[in-house]
């Protein structure tokens, strides 16, 4: 098997000359404007069902030349949809690199298990494709940096996967706010619930015949196998996930943010616990998060377990100002006066009033993601989240976990940097596998 160490210092060489020199808008006159865009799929589980139905919704745009996966079983399952939806059988991969290699690929997309995000991301851009990752856009701050600095290296476009930036009725409905609908916006209170179940405590046994397990190990250190692990549950063990922060924090901290305009806070500040269940599980169950700024707030409110709504819905964002507020969630918004009295709305036809998906109808907002990114590669189009705006959203998520796991109040600068806390500095970046340490040359 090809090393990283080896792989990467021959895509870097060749990519390097051609990315500096390569605009979006120059690259569409390479591929020529009927062209469509190649796309590969990394990871195809869980999250690769929405890339499949937005390449298939954008089809006369894109088309998948590529499926990649370290599981066999689950591998096939996808390419076998992809057949169906796509009218034509991507090439399997098992591993990434060989991905990398190709030159029929364009683009590819990223929904591995967290701890992959930034490393694959960073090679790819290394070898001249585009990205687009799905959020977290990293495992760790220091990857998140690596990231953006990857990405002006190699001037290839990388988008992160908080699609609600494409939805069309955020993007209205936060525009108003900014344009001063509400006054002046000074907090906003963000949520998600849900009612997971305990994931038990795991037993070493045989890796499954179909899984290359040192392979999606990757540049995490070595461990054993555990019957609890993979596909899904690696979302609840700190080596490989990020929590539910990360899991689904991100999508509803990042509208709170575009809605305030607020970038890095003065203060991050968490409380919870693991509440319900003594297992495996290395997060928390429940979790209050407060973001301070000079004259603003967010707050996170995470429910992995009793599942209550807030404002009716499992998950959303309430922007309070001083002239009334809004509520935004995927299903649409609600406006209200200074009497709680509801002024505007809107509802996306065929929507339920509580909004989980983001694949209904018209404004199926995964499928506007998809094509805003192929648009910046045809004809230059603007990215709606670019790696460099999504990544704010993530580290200050990664900096609530920090500040949950040792408890204490974080200090940041004006560039979101942790201050006066040396444990928690050092826990902004993650000890990696030999040879799979993550590098921008």
């Amino acid at each position: 098997m090809l090393s990283r160490r080896d792989f990467v210092g021959s895509v870097a060489a060749g990519a390097a000359g051609l990315a500096v020199s390569t605009s979006a808008k120059s690259y569409a006159q390479i591929m020529g404007a009927n062209e469509r865009v190649n796309f590969a799929v990394i990871g195809t589980n869980s999250r690769a069902g929405a890339h499949l139905s937005a390449l298939h919704n954008n089809q006369k745009d894109a088309r998948l030349a590529y499926a990649c996966d370290v599981d066999s079983t689950i591998l096939d399952k996808f390419t076998g949809h992809a057949t169906k939806a796509m009218g034509d059988a991507p090439k399997q991969q098992k591993d990434f690199r060989k991905v990398l290699e190709s030159k029929d690929v364009d683009v590819i997309t990223i929904a591995t298990p967290d701890h992959w995000h930034a490393p694959i991301a960073i090679l790819g851009l290394a070898a001249g494709k585009h990205v687009y990752v799905e959020k977290p856009c990293s495992h760790n701050p220091e990857e998140g940096l690596m990231l953006i600095a990857a990405q002006k290296r190699y001037g290839k476009l990388c988008q992160m996967g908080s699609q609600q930036r494409s939805s069309p009725h955020s993007i209205e409905i936060v525009g108003k706010i900014h344009d001063g609908l509400i006054g002046r916006a000074y907090w906003a209170e963000t949520w998600y619930a849900n009612r997971r179940e305990p994931i038990g405590i795991g037993k070493v046994v045989a890796v499954p015949a179909t899984l290359d397990w040192d392979l999606w190990q990757g540049p995490a250190p070595r461990t054993d196998y555990k019957d609890n692990i993979h596909p899904y549950n690696w979302h609840w063990i700190k080596r490989w996930g990020t929590g539910e922060t990360l899991n689904n924090g991100t999508h509803e901290v990042d509208v709170a943010r575009w809605a305030l305009g607020a970038e890095y806070p003065k203060s991050v500040t968490a409380t919870g616990g693991r509440y319900v269940a003594k297992d495996d599980w290395e997060f928390y169950d429940t979790l209050d998060t407060t973001f301070e700024y000079p004259d603003q707030m967010i707050t996170w409110k995470c429910d992995c377990s009793s599942g209550k709504t807030t404002y009716n819905r499992d998950r959303g964002v309430m922007v309070h100002g001083t002239e009334g507020s809004v509520l935004i969630d995927r299903a649409g918004y609600e406006v209200y006066d200074r009497k709680d009295k509801m002024t505007a709305s809107y509802r996306v036809p065929g929507h339920a009033a509580t909004a989980s998906t983001d694949t209904v109808g018209a404004d199926s907002m995964t499928d506007a993601h998809f094509l805003n990114l192929i648009n910046a590669i045809r004809v230059g189009e603007k990215l709606r989240q670019p790696i460099a705006q999504g990544n704010v959203a993530v580290t200050i998520l990664q900096y609530s976990n920090i500040a949950y796991f040792t408890g204490r109040k974080l200090n940041l600068d004006a560039a979101g940097k942790i201050v006066g806390d040396r444990e928690a500095e050092a826990m902004t970046r993650r000890t990696y596998e030999k040879g799979w340490e993550p590098r921008v040359s």
